[in-house]
């Protein structure tokens, strides 16, 4: 009977998790991550006066023990909050200071749930690993692929993408064949604890926050001008420019009947936020960007004709992709698409699998790079 560590999160999902692999015969352990501590990070941070609210992972802890009672399994508990702090936030705050938009759950996964977690289980002895993220992989003697779950409006592939390729033979999905309906069904009919708990939406092992404010805690907020990109007229101020995102139309706050307005770049150096009115779209367009830090998790050629995501729950696109350094590959979709904005992740599939992933760099329009295309109608 080989012995599995699952993550027990506190939420359905993990529950679950845990249910399927006990009834498939495995030699089942709970644990539950503890990642944040809002004390421990301000001193991290050498600031302990920063205010914060309270995180709810206590609760989910609580819950989480309680599923493991349910199930009648031990639930270990683990810390990795200068891990998640050093690895995740701290990359976190780092691209938001460059005026990009990090996804934290991808780091998330890359170094917490894969590489520190994935390490704890096996100095425990531990064989395999398991969560309850809705992917699939395929084993065979000699290598595995990440698919997507079957449940298109659940996939989590997309957060997987930069995981080591190495961990995925030693690693469950139990969820991955199932929808979410069935999972919730699942849970009601072994009346778990958790069976009707809603699901998380918040920063992976943060919690549901107002953003905004949030993030002031830890990059205090620096008035600007926000422009016309078409005009250089300023049309409103923004409270920092890190915290609005490309294609961004609500909370800018430009008043006096103006009309709609959407956010199509930004100059961190001269604390600027560009903005188009709503029928000039054609600012968020590109044709291809450059992506870094490609991971890849299938043997493939390139140039690659394949799909990609931009971001989470985006439909599939069409692209080329070719290696144009050792660091960094070249995406191409001349058909263009909106809003590919840097800092984000790009993610590519043949199918149903996970070719990988990387983060992207710079965009662009023709030969033209898209940064420039807004910026030399602000500065000439």
């Amino acid at each position: 009977m080989k012995k599995v560590l699952v993550g027990l999160s506190g939420g359905v999902d993990s529950a679950v998790c845990a249910y399927l692999l006990i009834k498939q015969g495995y030699d089942v352990t709970g644990a539950f991550m503890r990642n944040w501590d809002s004390a421990v990070n301000n001193d991290i941070l050498g600031n302990p006066t920063i205010l914060d609210d309270v995180c709810p992972q206590e609760r989910d802890y609580q819950d989480a023990l309680a599923v493991a009672d349910s199930l009648g399994i031990e639930l270990l508990r683990v810390d990795f909050v200068k891990e998640y702090w050093n690895d995740v936030f701290s990359n976190f705050i780092s691209e938001h200071q460059k005026g990009r938009t990090p996804n934290p759950d991808i780091l998330c996964n890359k170094y917490i749930k894969f590489d520190a977690f994935y390490s704890f289980a096996k100095s425990k002895g531990f064989e395999i690993v398991a969560t309850g993220h809705y992917a699939r992989i395929i084993k065979d003697k000699d290598s595995c692929l990440l698919l997507k779950g079957i449940d298109n409006n659940k996939d989590q592939s997309y957060f997987l993408a930069q995981i080591d390729r190495g961990v995925l033979k030693n690693t469950l999905f139990p969820l991955g064949e199932l929808d979410k309906s069935e999972v919730r069904e699942i849970a009601l009919e072994m009346d778990l604890p958790v069976a009707e708990k809603k699901d998380s939406t918040g920063i992976c092992f943060i919690g549901e926050r107002n953003f905004k404010e949030f993030l002031r805690n830890y990059l205090p907020s620096k008035e600007g001008d926000i422009v016309d990109v078409l005009t250089k007229e300023v049309v409103g101020k923004h409270i920092g420019v890190m915290y609005y995102t490309i294609g961004q139309r609500k909370g800018l706050g430009i008043g006096g009947g103006r009309g709609r307005w959407f956010v199509v770049g930004k100059n961190v150096e001269a604390n600027e936020l560009y903005v188009a009115a709503q029928d000039e779209d054609i600012w968020l367009y590109s044709d291809s960007c450059l992506v870094s830090g490609f991971n890849r998790l299938a043997d493939f050629e390139m140039p690659k004709q394949c799909n990609a995501k931009f971001r989470y729950r985006q439909n599939d696109s069409p692209v080329t992709i070719e290696q144009y350094s050792d660091d960094l590959v070249l995406v191409k979709y001349p058909q263009k698409i909106k809003a590919v904005t840097p800092g984000q992740q790009a993610v590519f599939y043949d199918g149903d699998i996970c070719l990988g992933g990387g983060v992207i760099e710079k965009t662009f329009i023709g030969e033209i790079e898209h940064s420039k295309h807004v910026y030399e109608h602000i500065h000439g």
